[in-house]
């Protein structure tokens, strides 16, 4: 018992050693406004003087196009680059986006890069090379002092490294953005044979871009946002010479090689070189929490949830949910049922326990699946299945006949839609960082549902009650409907275990 005590003594000594490096001295700095004269500011303005107060918005569904997308912006860029992400994995389309950030910072592009520090172990060496160049600059949002014992972070400063930044942009030259879903990283791309993730981002031009821009600032400068110069030993520019050639010896494996010249064949590539990428014009708002939520310090109406909730609850006759992952909570629940009982019309399609890449948290919405179904509200798990090939031919907020739902989006009465990177969970409510847009337009609303409506019940679950309310999944097989009394995919073992963390008082961390 001594030894145990020393022993965890000396690891909080450890831990205790390390403290964040004060911030006084970090600089400051703010988006560029005179981006007008950019080649893409030229070619954009035309079309959005032409539609005063909306913005343009082109939905990425497809996994290749959001990869490309993002290459271009990165190749287009004049004057400024804003990242914002949660994860960024050291992968092919990982490297090849770094690599097209050290490119555009050699043609004097600034380039600023705000990763959270939860899933960037392996990355200090790229981190601290990035950031020496002069034109670019990197920052980590709650970071970690500890660099290769993390675990001990979350020994001695749970509270604050519990909080992450879950937001999603990528700016350029204050013109375009892209905001949703994704990450950066081959699943999140189609550019891996494993599990891909079914997603969603938006493309987006006109005045909103300017409010993501204004919003990257507010994170930029928070009191979470550390340089990585005041975290990582210090490193020369020169070592980024690797980058090109790194990005070159992966892109000739077969496999990557075959990646690359998919995207760069898209059609999507041409149309938005040619500027006749088609936009749909609608007033779009910006919506993001505070970011004194890393720190557990915002107002309750500086939250995102709070003005999500104006969109949720006023809808009248249907409100559609896609969210991968669904912990509704006792108060969803309540919140949901009585819209239901108002005569609101609820579909919620999220990852069934094979789908699911967090058990977890499907613990945490498993639970609630018979209230929910008795409030009248329909339920669809996506499926999950071999998925052959490297390329995913992603579809609105979903996906092939694999893969792992990863978007977030609701539609409201087919007329008003939201997309971000909210996930529908007390996690997202109260812990994490989230930015979204809330688009006033029945095109893009009415696409979820048709959705919905036509292609859902065929690549999901139908969750069920049964004369005497067991819960049944159906599935839609070649041959006709497929009924399965148990969780598809699963064992009694996973189930038991799936149970049991159910009843864990956890709920508020997933």
């Amino acid at each position: 018992m001594r030894s145990l005590s020393i022993a965890l003594a000396v690891v909080f000594f450890i831990a205790g050693c390390d403290d964040l490096p004060s911030l006084e001295a970090r600089s400051t700095s703010s988006l560029f406004t005179d981006t007008r004269e950019t080649a893409l500011g030229k070619s954009i303005t035309a079309r959005t003087d032409a539609h005063p107060g909306a913005s343009g918005i082109h939905p990425l569904p497809d996994a290749n196009d959001a990869f490309a997308a993002r290459m271009l912006l990165a190749r287009t860029a004049e004057r400024s680059l804003d990242l914002q992400y949660y994860i960024w994995r050291n992968d092919l389309t990982g490297t090849m986006l770094f690599e097209a950030l050290h490119a555009a910072a050699e043609r004097g592009v600034r380039v600023r890069l705000l990763l959270d520090d939860n899933n960037t172990d392996g990355l200090d060496p790229t981190l601290a090379a990035l950031d020496a160049h002069p034109a670019i600059e990197v920052r980590l949002f709650n970071p970690f002092v500890n660099r290769r014992m993390r675990w001990l972070g979350y020994l001695t400063d749970f509270a604050r490294l519990n909080r992450r930044m879950h937001n999603k942009s990528f700016t350029a030259d204050n013109q375009a953005t892209i905001v949703g879903g994704r990450n950066v990283g081959d699943g999140y791309f189609g550019a891996t044979d494993g599990v891909l993730f079914a997603d969603l981002d938006v493309l987006a031009i006109g005045p909103v871009v300017a409010s993501v821009s204004e919003d990257f600032d507010r994170y930029w400068n928070s009191a979470s946002a550390y340089p990585v110069a005041d975290l990582l030993p210090r490193v020369k520019a020169a070592q980024l010479e690797y980058l090109p050639r790194a990005a070159a010896l992966i892109e000739s494996e077969p496999a990557a090689r075959a990646y690359v010249d998919a995207v760069r064949r898209s059609p999507f590539v041409a149309t938005l070189l040619h500027g006749e990428l088609a936009f749909e014009w609608a007033p779009t708002v910006m919506i993001s929490d505070d970011p004194a939520k890393g720190l557990g310090k915002p107002p309750r109406e500086a939250l995102l949830m709070a003005e999500l909730r104006q969109v949720i609850g006023s809808a009248n006759s249907e409100l559609d949910i896609v969210s991968p992952y669904f912990v509704p909570t006792e108060t969803g629940v309540a919140a949901l049922s009585a819209l239901a009982a108002r005569g609101v019309r609820l579909r919620v399609l999220t990852n069934a326990l094979e789908a699911t890449d967090v058990a977890v948290v499907h613990a945490g919405y498993a639970k609630y699946r018979l209230a929910l179904l008795k409030a009248g509200i329909e339920l669809y798990e996506l499926r999950s299945s071999g998925i052959e090939g490297a390329r995913v031919k992603a579809k609105m907020f979903g996906g092939s006949s694999g893969s792992s739902l990863h978007a977030k989006t609701f539609a409201a009465d087919r007329a008003r839609a939201f997309v971000g990177s909210f996930n529908f969970d007390p996690r997202s409510r109260e812990l994490n960082t989230e930015l979204g847009f809330v688009i006033e337009s029945p095109v893009i609303a009415r696409a979820i549902a048709h959705r919905f409506d036509t292609e859902v019940p065929n690549e999901a679950y139908r969750v069920a009650l049964t004369d005497h309310d067991e819960i049944v999944w159906i599935e839609q097989s070649e041959s006709g409907p497929v009924t399965h009394r148990s969780e598809p995919g699963s064992d009694p073992l996973l189930r038991g275990w799936i149970g049991f963390l159910g009843l864990l008082p956890i709920e508020w961390m997933l």
